[in-house]
């Protein structure tokens, strides 16, 4: 997971608090304009999902603790005064999981909950400032579906099959729950509702596997962004394309590689030059721990990115997993 950094006062925003007030009240004002909202959630654009819709029986549960640490450089609008911007993130999180059956098909729910901190440093017109953050982050939840593919079935019988394609669907749901501070331009919540429908398909070949997906994430307005503004955020579809190799039940080893565009926010209706483009690359290494206990290590960077966060982000995860009798 990462963070996003496209939530910065827009141009046109800027311009009309510059006309109110001179040059010299403007900036200190704005020094905080390393200025970011530092929204958790939002950045799940970015997020790398190897196996996401791979096959699980029915009345799995599945307990998770991750850590991610994010660094690197982040990319304003041209016409801003911000300059040689680095961030440092480290996010915690706690989620749980539940497999069960409908209508002979297998369904996923889960909930995660995110812990951020954040360090930023930049030169806002040449003049370098620092910011820190951290606190709870929004809440997510995400609801996946079988719909083509390996039929609802209990541990003992998922052992049994043969591997098989399978086609999913997915909704993720991030709701504002993170802590907020309307007189900041910088917080860990985004004070709005995220949702992303997905579709996504994984292909078995013997030991090897291949999958991908492909969704939207779509925003409503934060009708409280800085002191009563109304910030929108247009559509941002998002690709995903793994690859990788399965040793044995638990121990895999992805390729993953990660496209997202669009996301072109605005402040009262005026827009900013903030179309996002971004590729990412990166390895993910599955490696069961015990007949329960499993740790999951993941790595990955940018290829290019316009505008947001260029990071290289190493994660690690534990998670315990159980059946339902």
């Amino acid at each position: 997971m990462e963070m996003d950094f496209t939530a910065v006062q827009p141009r046109s925003f800027l311009s009309r608090r510059r006309n109110q007030s001179s040059r010299c009240d403007v900036y200190p004002q704005f020094s905080v304009v390393l200025l970011l909202v530092v929204s958790v959630t939002s950045a799940h654009a970015q997020e790398m999902e190897p196996r996401a819709y791979s096959a699980v029986p029915v009345g799995t549960n599945f307990a998770v603790f991750d850590y991610a640490r994010s660094s690197g450089d982040v990319s304003f609008d041209s016409s801003l005064p911000i300059t040689n911007v680095q961030a440092r993130i480290n996010l915690f999180s706690l989620g749980y999981s539940h497999s069960f059956g409908i209508a002979g098909h297998t369904a996923t729910m889960a909930v995660s909950v995110p812990y951020a901190s954040a360090d930023v440093n930049g030169d806002v017109a040449r003049v370098a400032e620092h910011q820190y953050r951290s606190g709870m982050g929004d809440v997510r939840f995400r609801f996946s579906m079988n719909v083509l593919g390996d039929p609802a079935v209990s541990p003992e019988e998922f052992l049994r099959r043969a591997p098989r394609t399978n086609l999913g669907v997915s909704l993720s749901v991030v709701a504002p729950s993170g802590q907020y501070v309307p007189a900041r331009l910088i917080n860990i919540g985004a004070n709005r509702w995220s949702f992303k429908p997905e579709v996504g398909l994984s292909q078995p070949f013997g030991n090897w596997f291949m999958d991908g997906a492909a969704g939207v994430w779509l925003f409503t307005d934060n009708n409280d962004f800085f002191g009563g503004h109304r910030r929108s955020q247009k559509p941002m579809p998002t690709f995903q394309l793994h690859g990788g190799y399965t040793w044995r039940p638990g121990l895999w080893l992805a390729a993953d590689v990660t496209y997202f565009t669009g996301g072109r926010t605005s402040v009262d209706g005026a827009e900013d030059q903030d179309v996002q483009i971004s590729v990412r690359y990166g390895v993910t290494l599955s490696v069961p721990l015990t007949k329960s206990w499993s740790a999951k290590l993941a790595w990955s960077r940018g290829l290019e990115t316009r505008v947001g966060g260029n990071f290289q982000t190493v994660s690690v995860a534990l998670q315990y997993r159980w059946f339902n009798r």
